[in-house]
């Protein structure tokens, strides 16, 4: 059995909170700037005493309409700056933050918002209120309702403008370590979304960790842009780790203007995922060819891969690969650095799986990804490539102190301070994925070499994970689908790809009547592009879609010539043996994203 624990761990004592770190730079580095947001054609920088100013009157007004300490308070809104205003307010409040995805359909709100036992909700816009109203009346548990472009937080810090700094201090310094700090709601197999229960000291420790394993990045002076959704974990642990270690954390406005934005901010490392890397790869090489360029573009490609893997491996290069990485750096790289900010020399990649080719393309022009491994269920930070240590495919290492241990079926469990609590209100599903001796069941299978570098090869679990690194969970579609009576089974499909499709079956006694009704002759095999059929599976697929959201829905799909048979594409119990429906139709899957450009 392979197990590996990385050293240097730095300790984090029982007290600390996430707001501790506010507290300690207000009296050290006040004038440092700490966070800036886009006006007009220029970020603009707050320091720490206007962020905390801002944040310490937020957290005043949640004090003043009744939210205590423990009480639940959900975000849903995109990423900005007052997304970061407001967790940091709730937990000066001494309360847990919530997030939701603002994609999230409004049967995921009533969910998350229901089962979370939210006392306030912070909406980000009219827009999203709008779905928020379509389940509102079911959850007369929410008492107050916020919408932060109507002045949400100007008019918390009206409410607080009586309670006293003394109060809200006394607040904040009563949360110690073991008290929670945010509830994730994550896809799971069953459908519903699971609520990982994280504490304040879970959020710190992998912070701490993160911070030590690349060092050469998160310090004083530092600026990265976030564009990554708050509403995941892992943008949570890069703003608690910018926010601890005086990195000057910015906010994109969005992707559409990440370009323009990058340009303007200038930051010094990104945290991304893969499909990221791949737009900026893709849109270069697109533009190139479109330049008539493009037989040079795709040489200097060649050309950063031969060279990284030269120096990575036993750091010979040859002259020629020399001369001509040299030539390209001037042509080439340099734009394509320009592209990302001008400044990026480090980036890591998180969600999934970034690919030798890429990693090894971006290290060959001058900045290097480094890829991280992690889940909710670990606060996100279990591993991350050094940049004084990597390897191209892998995930890197544990974080300082965490350890890994690969099971005797392959399945890669981890164990360390980031490890969740557990799921909110489903004992069962914790003790499914936490065993006695604490180490947490990943659901991933993969391989630890003998320096400690993990390698992802595979997922035991059925979520799907999407180039864009969305968890989808593909019960909730599917079972959502069989209820449609022409359709006899069907599998979601979208593993590193950049969006959900499904193939479907057809009901073979079902059938019939249809192509009756519908004047149609012949079998399913004959009708599987017919235009009557399509638009009747598409029904079933636009009210599945409603479960979901906009990122986990299905954008298209095949019907199949034949039904899924017990014994061959169906196990006994009428599981889809999704392994052996991938490998058959292995054809019809690459058809489907044959023409998406990567």
């Amino acid at each position: 059995m392979q197990e590996y624990t990385s050293p240097g761990e730095v300790s984090v004592a029982p007290d600390e909170n996430l707001t501790n770190a506010l507290w300690r730079a207000l009296e050290t580095a006040p004038d440092r700037p700490a966070v800036a947001h886009r006006v007009g054609d220029q970020f603009v920088e707050w320091t720490t005493r206007q962020l905390v100013d801002e944040i310490r009157g937020v957290a005043k007004g949640l004090k003043a309409i009744g939210i205590e300490k423990g009480d639940k308070v959900a975000i849903y809104s995109s990423t900005r700056l007052e997304w970061t205003v407001l967790d940091f307010a709730i937990w000066t409040a001494g309360a847990i933050t919530v997030p939701i995805y603002e994609t999230s359909s409004a049967e995921q709100i009533e969910w998350i918002v229901s089962d979370a036992g939210v006392k306030a909700i912070l909406v980000e816009s009219p827009d999203l209120m709008s779905t928020y109203d379509q389940v509102k009346d079911k959850l007369p548990g929410c008492e107050h309702i916020f919408v932060i472009d109507e002045g949400a937080l100007e008019h918390l810090k009206q409410q607080g403008a009586d309670v006293s700094d003394a109060d809200i201090t006394a607040v904040a310094t009563s949360v110690v370590g073991s008290d929670v700090a945010t509830i994730v709601y994550t896809s799971g197999t069953t459908g519903r979304p699971k609520g990982c229960v994280i504490t304040h000291t879970n959020f710190v420790w992998d912070a701490e960790q993160v911070a030590e394993a690349a060092k050469e990045f998160f310090k004083p002076g530092k600026r990265t842009l976030l564009f990554l959704p708050l509403a995941h974990i892992f943008a949570r642990v890069i703003q608690t780790t910018c926010v601890r270690n005086g990195v000057l954390l910015g906010f994109s406005t969005g992707i559409p203007q990440l370009v323009e934005e990058l340009g303007i901010f200038k930051p010094d490392f990104l945290l991304a995922v893969p499909r990221v890397f791949e737009k900026v790869f893709n849109g270069a090489r697109q533009k190139a060819h479109d330049e008539g360029k493009g037989k040079i573009f795709d040489k200097a490609a060649a050309v950063a891969e031969e060279y990284s893997r030269a120096t990575l491996g036993d750091g010979k290069v040859s002259l020629g690969t020399k001369v001509l990485h040299t030539v390209f750096d001037k042509l080439v790289y340099t734009k394509l650095r320009a592209a990302m900010g001008g400044n990026v020399q480090y980036a890591v990649s998180g969600g999934a799986a970034l690919g030798d080719r890429l990693g090894h393309f971006f290290h060959g022009i001058g900045i290097t990804v480094l890829e991280g491994y992690g889940l909710t269920e670990t606060t996100a930070g279990a591993c991350i490539g050094r940049p004084t240590a990597f390897k191209v495919g892998t995930v890197g290492k544990p974080v300082p102190g965490a350890s890994v241990k690969i099971a005797d079926d392959g399945e890669i469990l981890l164990k360390g301070g980031n490890v969740f609590e557990g799921y909110y209100n489903n004992d069962e599903a914790t003790k499914e994925v936490l065993d006695d001796d604490g180490w947490f069941h990943s659901g991933d299978l993969g391989q630890v070499d003998g320096e400690g570098f993990v390698r992802i090869t595979g997922r035991k679990k059925e979520i799907i994970v999407t180039a864009g690194g969305k968890n989808v969970a593909p019960a909730v579609l599917e079972d959502r689908m069989r209820a449609h009576p022409l359709i006899s089974q069907c599998m979601v499909v979208g593993d590193n790809q950049p969006f959900i499709a499904a193939l479907v079956t057809i009901d073979v006694e079902a059938f019939p009547k249809w192509a009756e009704d519908h004047g149609k002759s012949g079998g399913v095999a004959d009708h599987v592009d017919d235009a009557d059929l399509r638009a009747e599976i598409q029904h079933a697929i636009d009210d599945a879609n409603q479960a979901v959201s906009k990122a986990e829905s299905i954008r298209t799909f095949r019907i199949l010539p034949e039904d899924f048979e017990v014994g061959n594409e169906l196990s006994q119990k009428m599981s889809v043996k999704r392994h052996v429906v991938s490998e058959k139709y292995d054809s019809v899957i690459s058809d489907i994203y044959a023409d998406v450009k990567r």
